[in-house]
């Protein structure tokens, strides 16, 4: 394993670097433990991201449910699916970021795999999904659009509602659903790693009306909430947020946070559960003080599994304990010596609240580690309780069902 020793600070270490370095490559960097930086801890910070691998039947056959589920292919061939929604006659868009596109897939034969696979708008970055009465909101960096569904799923032409998002930067995955208020809520990335935002509308939750008017600051100090979703007995707003990246294999840890009206919770200044960010410092006050100002995770998860889509279960196939659960598609590491990610977890809830979260579905690394077939990103509840699985690498769709002990 090649290793490279930079002495470089958090604030020299920039998304530039991953696009430029070798899988193995690692750097040092410190970690300030108090307000006045006399104690300081030195961390290694890796970059490794397992090899690609076809999603051949032998891998698909080797994934791992829980007992009395099972998996398989729905849909292949698509280029690089990303975010996923399924409307109420069981049709199921599928958003390509990278191709501009957004399909539909549609079971008509009810066998388990989608027969029906059609591209039914072209949008520049299309990424994430909504519905709200027969219409479907698509979300591209800057531009929020409404399609009018027809009965057999296909869209009318797109109308652009807002064109006036923040850029994009580093994350520019814009996700979006609608609360149970009727309001619409779309999460604003932040553009960096780690960095004071010019634009406080980034790393946002941002809140407005269907219409795209009105967007104003939900929740700030989310550095990339890219799945959320509403409790649906409690309505409480759950989001999982992306942990700052070049902090060593252990941290940043992923977070699970009850996400409220007003909240500030603590990017890039306060991680975790109090945790001081090296860089950069807050202005005009002590760590101690903005930490004070935080509001801290339910959850936290492992160091830099990244979280992508969340969806709260009430399909009626799973077991009964499954309805009120969370699943979260996991895309997986690139700044961690051994990989973690690559995966789908059940978030558990006991009278509204988490409680852990654990493997749902796993054995998409291969080669003891150094390979993998497929990087989690979309998740959708289909109308027959059954749960479906996008992944950006090979281009599949899979279908999780339960068929009982």
């Amino acid at each position: 394993m090649k290793k490279i020793l930079y002495p470089l600070s958090i604030a020299a270490i920039c998304f530039v670097f991953f696009a430029a370095c070798a899988d193995d490559d690692f750097w040092s960097t410190i970690i300030p433990e108090t307000d006045d930086d006399a104690t300081q801890k030195q961390v290694s910070t890796f970059v490794f991201i397992p090899g690609l691998m076809d999603a051949d039947d032998n891998r698909v056959g080797q994934l791992r449910v829980p007992v009395g589920f099972q998996i398989e292919k729905f849909a292949e061939g698509l280029t690089k699916p990303r975010m996923m929604l399924t409307n109420s006659t069981g049709q199921t868009y599928v958003t390509s970021r990278e191709a501009g596109l957004v399909y539909l897939l549609e079971d008509t034969t009810g066998d388990g795999k989608a027969d029906r696979i059609e591209t039914v708008a072209e949008i520049e970055e299309a990424h994430g999904l909504a519905i709200r009465e027969n219409q479907l909101y698509i979300v591209a960096v800057k531009e929020l659009y409404v399609a009018d569904m027809a009965a057999d799923g296909s869209l009318g032409a797109p109308q652009l509602l807002n064109g006036n998002l923040p850029d994009g930067g580093q994350h520019p995955n814009r996700t979006m659903g609608f609360g149970p208020d009727g309001m619409l809520y779309i999460s604003i990335g932040s553009t960096c790693n780690s960095c004071p935002e010019p634009n406080p509308l980034h790393a946002t939750m941002l809140r407005g009306n269907p219409d795209g008017t009105g967007m104003q600051i939900y929740a700030k100090g989310l550095r990339n909430t890219v799945g959320f979703d509403w409790h649906p007995e409690t309505g409480d707003f759950w989001g999982m947020d992306h942990g700052i990246d070049m902090l060593g294999d252990e941290q940043q840890m992923e977070e699970l946070n009850l996400i409220a009206e007003g909240g500030n919770y603590g990017w890039p200044y306060i991680y975790d559960n109090g945790r001081y960010n090296p860089y950069p410092r807050p202005e005009n006050m002590t760590y101690q003080e903005y930490s004070a100002m935080t509001t801290f995770p339910h959850l936290l998860h492992t160091a830099h599994a990244a979280p992508m889509a969340m969806v709260f279960y009430n399909g009626g196939q799973f077991p009964e304990d499954y309805n009120g659960d969370a699943f979260v598609a996991f895309r997986g590491s690139w700044n961690r010596s051994r990989p973690s990610g690559y995966n789908v977890g059940r978030v558990r809830f006991s009278n509204g609240q988490p409680t852990a979260i654990e493997d749902f579905v796993t054995g998409f690394l291969v080669d003891n580690n150094r390979s993998h077939f497929a990087r989690p990103v979309g998740l959708t509840v289909m109308q027959d309780g059954s749960l479906l699985l996008s992944e950006d690498t090979n281009g599949v769709v899979y279908r999780i069902h339960y068929v009982g002990q």
